[in-house]
């Protein structure tokens, strides 16, 4: 984020009273647990596709490769 967005976004905040400032910091909250969550699921599938490989490439599912 360059300076001027991140300077009037904090602006912003300045205004807010404390129920809507904790109501902000509750969603920067939600925002980053979800791309952590996010990036554990990425991480996870990409460690399991080494061991699932050979049960996803056979010859008896080589029909579905089509669909």
């Amino acid at each position: 984020m360059d300076a001027r967005r991140s300077e009037a976004l904090f602006d912003k905040i300045k205004t807010l009273t404390q129920e809507r400032l904790a109501e902000v910091e509750d969603f920067v909250d939600f925002i980053r647990q979800r791309d952590q969550d996010r990036a554990l699921t990425r991480a996870a599938s990409a460690a399991s596709e080494p061991a699932f490989a050979q049960v996803w490439s056979n010859p008896e599912d080589d029909a579905y490769d089509v669909l």
